[in-house]
């Protein structure tokens, strides 16, 4: 029987908490157990194994970051869009390491299609449609996108840009300034 007060949402945003503290790989079935002073045997009520908790952190991240992303977005076009979009993914990535960390998850074609994944996809779709972009340009454009920021930001957590007098902050606009010099100049394929 279930433990009362205990649902899969509760456990994957003490899950999600718990990642942001210790680190995704820290979060384990055994350490939620603990958090919520109850036996391992209890969560599997709840949850599969490991993984589908990390899958579960990883769509509860993905649906925050939209959200915030689309906050952001609202009544922007073209490169303050693209600003927009690049801080809100910065600041999530950030504010929530063990999230962002969850969010690099491998998810199987059907979880991706069911989370905010789409959402994030549309976003910035929209977004290259203020530059002009039509497909297949906008997936190559997406993939840049997405691998400059991760790429940043990822860095950035690990403490990559610190040997440096010039601010990673200055570095960041600079690369957004550059980013939308590309997107305004695409290639012809």
């Amino acid at each position: 029987m279930a433990r009362a007060g205990l649902t899969p949402e509760r456990l994957t945003l003490a899950a999600a908490e718990l990642a942001d503290e210790v680190g995704l790989d820290n979060v384990t079935v055994s350490a939620l157990a603990r958090l919520f002073g109850v036996k391992d045997a209890s969560l599997y009520f709840h949850l599969k194994n490991v993984q589908d908790l990390r899958i579960r952190v990883a769509g509860l991240a993905l649906a925050e970051l939209a959200d915030r992303v689309a906050d952001a977005l609202a009544g922007r076009a073209g490169k303050d869009a693209l600003v927009a979009f690049a801080n809100a993914y910065r600041d999530y990535a950030k504010r929530h390491p063990g999230r962002y960390a969850a969010m690099q998850v491998d998810l199987d074609p059907e979880t991706a299609a069911a989370s905010a994944a789409r959402r994030h996809s549309e976003m910035t779709r929209a977004i290259l449609r203020g530059y002009q972009l039509s497909e297949p340009d906008q997936t190559d454009a997406i993939r840049m996108l997405h691998s400059t920021f991760h790429g940043y930001v990822s860095l950035e957590r690990t403490g990559g840009f610190r040997h440096h007098p010039r601010t990673a902050e200055v570095s960041w606009s600079r690369t957004l300034d550059a980013l939308d010099a590309v997107l305004r100049n695409w290639p012809p394929e």
